[in-house]
């Protein structure tokens, strides 16, 4: 029986095309056809080819036309031909033609020494031993249905794990069957505005991420700009736009960090989380509460969700990006129950954002334990390198406030006015790749404008840090007393930066 193409495939550990167009004859056609392959490179010295016989099965020709074109290509010295071995690829046939390789492309900037940027915990951290540990738990208990199309809530065991978890650590009040497992916050936005579930106007904080109003305005929702101070989001301003006074339109829902608000640090003040509550109840209206990096506190007593004091009239959104790491592409939605089925529209019939295996690994990881020793881990470690930054620019920069410092994974810088431009350009001359307040600013704020720096602390490797902060303290600019920010400062003149 003739030996088919596949399984000629199989036993030469190459798929061969063999093109038999082109003008000739089929011996022609074919003595190019497979001169062509040993010249380039897809049939390698020594492979042994087929039979005659089953090569001219699998392409329609004459066995004497396969067996003309053999010795064709073994007089030529393409090919051998032994007793007991049958025809092979010479080892010293032509060589393949070098391919035309494209024009390189130009160089691309030099990767910066220092990364100092916010949002990115620590990568040499990622506890790899426990989560491997974790998926081979979860894989073993899995049941058969775990690996079919998946529940567009997400896996039953992530969903109570994270309900018992929420419920401990953040103060959210939450049932399993109102989370919806997303592959992320910009994940959760697009389906709340994009999938048509919310509409705007929406308020958002005068500084935030910028891709985040992004999103909103790529679904056709106006941000409006809520003025910020030491107390965090300045809420009256949601009544005052609500009932249609000069001041703003009216909004249908705010944004809020409350834990930590971000970029400035601070934490919404107790009064003001409860008036953000009185609004949503008053007028209708949702919170929507990003609980970015909650877990991670230093100074300060735990800061419970505002979620827990309506959880119908605030939508709890969290990930794993800041706790484990941006790799593991999950975050989840707590909904109000009138939400669940809009959500659930928009996302699909089936799980296909988040890894349904990472989402069993996750419920393990959480339920074994391994989570909240991870989160008690890298907050002694994140507090560390806060501590390490602050004493750094109390010896060096005593003239530079850090503000946020008592929570989260980075730190404000308060620069003088006017120099903050100026300040991130010198920290890329010295290696480090930053970002100022600046970017972080709604264009339609109305708030005096602040110079100052984001420095993201959880970033660079352990072995990388001293150095960095070192690049960063050359960067900032002189105090107006003149003393340079190189070290060279009177004791007298360090003070510790004010955290809040």
């Amino acid at each position: 029986m003739p030996e088919s193409w596949v399984n000629l495939a199989e036993r030469i550990g190459t798929d061969l095309h063999v093109d038999l167009s082109g003008p000739g004859s089929r011996r022609a056609v074919l003595i190019r056809a497979l001169r062509d392959a040993v010249r380039e490179g897809r049939l390698p010295p020594g492979t042994r080819l087929p039979p005659y016989r089953s090569l001219a099965a699998d392409l329609g020709l004459a066995r004497n036309t396969v067996a003309d074109a053999y010795a064709e290509l073994v007089a030529e010295g393409w090919l051998t031909a032994r007793q007991g071995s049958g025809t092979r690829v010479a080892e010293r046939a032509a060589p393949p033609k070098r391919p035309r390789l494209p024009k390189p492309a130009p160089a691309k900037p030099a990767a910066p020494a220092y990364n100092l940027l916010q949002g990115t915990p620590d990568a040499s951290s990622f506890p790899r031993t426990a989560w491997l540990s974790a998926a081979r738990r979860a894989l073993g208990a899995a049941p058969n249905e775990a690996f079919g199309p998946g529940d567009p809530r997400g896996r039953i065991e992530l969903r109570r794990a994270l309900a018992d978890y929420l419920t401990r650590a953040r103060g959210v009040r939450v049932d399993p069957e109102r989370i919806v497992v997303c592959s992320g916050f910009a994940h959760a936005l697009r389906l709340l505005f994009g999938g048509g579930v919310l509409r705007g106007p929406f308020a958002v904080e005068s500084y935030g991420l910028g891709f985040h109003r992004e999103i909103l305005a790529g679904s056709g929702v106006r941000t409006v700009p809520l003025g910020l101070d030491e107390q965090g989001a300045r809420v009256e301003e949601l009544t005052e736009g609500s009932r249609g006074r000069e001041t703003g339109p009216r909004v249908r829902g705010v944004l809020l960090t409350p834990a930590h608000q971000f970029p400035t640090g601070g934490p919404l003040h107790p009064s003001r989380r409860a008036a953000a509550v009185d609004w949503a109840r008053s007028h209708g209206g949702l919170i929507l509460e990003d609980d970015y990096d909650g877990e991670f506190r230093y100074d300060r007593e735990p800061v419970g969700a505002v979620q827990g004091l309506d959880p119908e009239r605030v939508v709890y959104l969290g990930s794993v990006s800041k706790s484990l790491s941006p790799a593991v592409r999950i975050g989840w939605m707590v909904l109000p129950e009138h939400l669940v089925p809009d959500v659930l529209a928009a996302k699909g019939e089936r799980e296909a954002w988040a890894s349904v295996l990472d989402q069993l690994t996750l419920a393990d990881f959480i339920a074994s334990g391994q989570y909240d020793r991870h989160i008690r881990r890298m907050r002694q470690r994140y507090r560390s390198r806060r501590d390490r930054l602050v004493t750094a620019l109390a010896e060096r920069a005593p003239h530079i406030t850090a503000t946020g410092i008592a929570a989260g994974l980075h730190a404000v810088l308060r620069l003088p006015p006017g120099t903050e431009a100026s300040v991130v350009k010198a920290a890329a001359w010295q290696g480090i790749a930053l970002e100022g307040l600046a970017q972080f600013r709604h264009p339609e704020a109305t708030m005096a404008a602040t110079d100052g720096l984001v420095v993201g602390y959880s970033t660079p490797s352990e072995h990388a840090y001293g150095a960095a902060v070192d690049a960063l303290c050359r960067a900032l600019p002189p105090d107006e007393r003149g003393y340079p920010t190189d070290g060279r400062v009177r004791p007298s003149a360090a003070a510790r930066p004010h955290a809040t």
